[in-house]
C-alpha cells in the first residue's frame, strides 16, 4: 500500500491564493517571506505568468535562482520574469520589500528551492560559489546581475537564450555574467555580438568544439584576452585553412594587410597563441584534434599561462614527425603541478617518450597518465613503469599494446599480447606496485574491437 504525504499548510495556502491571481498579487505586500518560494513554484507550474511578473517586483530575497528549479521556466514564464525586472529597473524609487540583485539562470542553487519546498538539504542555500557571488555584489543600488552559462551551437541561439540576449541588449543597468562559455558552432559575428554583452572578466571556462580556421580563431582571440580570469581552456578541431581559402580571407581583411599581421610572428601558429592572450594562469588546457606545427608546440611550452597547469590533454594531435624537444620542455614546465596528463593517439614513438621520462619522474602530483593509441615498444613501457614507480599519487595509467604484440600484418596477436601482459605484471610485482595495499591496482587488458580502436593495457585501481 502506497502512503502519500499530505500537503503542508504552506503549500495549501499557495494553491488557494493562486485560484484568484488578482487576489494573490494584492496579497504580495503582506505575504510572509517563507511563502514566496512556494508561491513562485506553484505559479510556475500553473503557468500563472501575471503572478510571476508581480512576484519579481516584490521578491524579498537577494537571489532568484531560476536555473535551480527542477524544470527550467518555459518561454512565457521567463518573459514574465524579465517583464517584472523591466518594471523594477525603470523605477527611480524601489519597492520596500524588493531585495533582488541576482537573477541566476545557471543549473545550480537547487538547495534554495529544496529548503523552501520541505525537501531534505545538506547545506545552506547561500554557500560556496553562491555566497561568493553575493559577496561580490555591490550595494542595494548597484546594477542587477544576471548569471547564465552560454552554450552557442548551430546557427541560432535557443529561444530562451535568444530572448535573454535581446532583453540584455536593451538594458544598461545590467551585468550579464557568464562563468562558462561553450561553442559548438555559430558564425563568429553572432558569437561576437553575444560576447559584447557579457562581463568577460567573469568567465572561468571556455570550450570551443568546432571546426574553426585560423582566421576565425584570430577574431575570437581579442575576446579571450579580455577574459582575465579564465582557468580552463578547451579547443578542438582547429585547423589551418588551405592556401586558396587563406588568400581569399586575406584579401577581404580591411586595409589589405591580412589578419596574420595581427598575430604573433611564430610560423603557422594555429592554437598556441590563444594561451598567450590569457592574463592569468590556466589550471586546465585541452587542445585536441587540432592541426599544430612543431613551432606551435614550442611556442605553447613557453606560454606564461601554463606554468601552473593541473590538467593537460593533447590527444589527437599529430606529433609523429615532431622533434621530442618541445614536448620535453612542455612537461618540464608543468611538472610541479600537473595532475592529469593525456597524450592519446598522438603518433608518439619510443623517442618521444624517452625524452620526457626524466620530467615525468618529477611529476609528483600526477594522478592520471594516458598514452594509449601510440606506438611504443615493450622495452619503453618497462622503462615508463619504472620511472613512474615513485609517483605515490598516480592511480591510473593507460598504455597501448606493445609493438611486439602485433603480427607482421599489423594485426594484434592474442598470444603475444597475453605474454606482454604477463611480463608487465611481473615488472609491477618486482616494483611492489601490484597486489593488496599497492595502491596501483592490477594490470588489465582490452582486446581490439571491444572498447578502443587499438588494444590497451591499463594500470590502476579505478574500474
Amino acid at each position: 500500500m502506497v502512503t502519500r504525504t499530505p500537503p503542508r499548510l504552506l503549500e495549501l495556502a499557495a494553491k488557494s491564493l493562486l485560484k484568484d491571481e488578482d487576489l494573490a498579487i494584492a496579497a504580495l505586500e503582506y505575504l510572509p517571506t517563507e511563502l514566496f518560494p512556494l508561491l513562485f513554484m506553484e505559479a510556475l507550474a500553473g503557468r500563472c505568468d501575471k503572478t510571476l511578473k508581480a512576484m519579481v517586483r516584490a521578491w524579498p530575497f537577494a537571489r532568484l535562482p531560476l536555473g535551480g528549479l527542477t524544470q527550467m521556466p518555459h518561454q512565457k514564464a521567463l518573459q514574465a520574469v524579465l517583464d517584472g525586472l523591466d518594471c523594477l529597473l525603470a523605477r527611480k524609487v524601489r519597492p520596500r520589500r524588493w531585495k533582488l540583485r541576482v537573477l541566476d539562470l545557471r543549473n545550480a542553487s537547487r538547495n534554495f528551492w529544496s529548503m523552501w519546498s520541505g525537501a531534505r538539504v545538506h547545506e545552506c542555500p547561500l554557500t560556496g560559489p553562491v555566497a561568493e557571488d553575493s559577496l561580490r555584489m555591490k550595494g542595494p543600488s548597484g546594477p542587477l546581475t544576471v548569471f547564465v552559462d552560454l552554450c552557442l551551437r548551430e546557427r541560432t541561439l535557443d529561444e530562451c537564450l535568444a530572448n535573454l540576449i535581446r532583453w540584455a541588449r536593451r538594458r544598461r543597468s545590467l551585468h550579464l555574467c557568464c562563468k562558462k562559455v561553450t561553442i559548438f558552432g555559430m558564425p563568429i559575428q553572432n558569437i561576437k555580438e553575444v560576447l559584447n554583452l557579457v562581463q568577460l572578466g567573469c568567465v572561468l571556462e571556455v570550450e570551443v568544439h568546432f571546426t574553426w580556421q585560423l582566421s576565425t580563431l584570430g577574431k575570437f582571440a581579442p575576446y579571450l584576452g579580455r577574459m582575465s580570469n579564465v582557468r580552463r581552456l578547451v579547443l578542438s578541431h582547429i585547423h589551418k585553412p588551405s592556401s586558396s581559402s587563406e588568400e581569399k580571407s586575406e584579401s577581404r581583411w580591411p586595409g589589405g594587410g591580412g589578419y596574420s599581421s595581427l598575430l604573433p610572428r611564430s610560423p603557422d601558429l594555429t592554437a598556441s597563441f590563444l594561451p598567450r592572450c590569457l592574463k592569468s594562469p590556466l589550471e586546465a588546457l585541452s587542445i585536441t584534434n587540432c592541426q599544430l606545427t612543431e613551432s606551435d608546440l614550442a611556442c605553447l611550452s613557453q606560454c606564461p599561462s601554463i606554468s601552473q597547469l593541473k590538467e593537460l590533454d593533447l590527444s589527437g594531435l599529430s606529433l609523429a614527425c615532431f622533434s621530442p624537444k618541445p614536448l620535453q620542455v612542455l612537461l618540464e614546465r608543468v611538472a610541479a603541478t600537473i595532475q592529469d596528463l593525456v597524450l592519446e593517439y598522438c603518433g608518439l614513438s619510443d623517442t618521444h617518450l624517452e625524452a620526457i621520462l626524466p620530467a615525468l619522474s618529477h611529476c609528483h602530483q600526477l594522478q592520471t597518465f594516458s598514452v594509449r593509441g601510440n606506438h611504443l615498444s615493450m622495452a619503453l613501457m618497462e622503462r615508463l613503469l619504472r620511472h613512474t614507480a615513485g609517483l605515490s599519487r598516480l592511480s591510473l595509467e593507460l598504455y597501448p599494446a606493445p609493438l611486439e604484440s602485433y603480427s607482421s600484418q599489423g594485426i594484434i596477436h592474442p598470444g603475444r599480447f597475453a605474454q606482454a601482459q604477463a611480463e608487465l605484471l611481473g615488472i609491477l610485482k618486482d616494483l611492489g606496485l601490484q597486489g593488496p595495499g599497492s595502491g596501483r591496482g592490477c594490470l588489465h587488458c582490452r582486446l581490439a574491437g571491444e572498447l578502443w580502436a587499438s588494444p590497451c593495457l591499463r594500470v590502476g585501481s579505478s574500474p
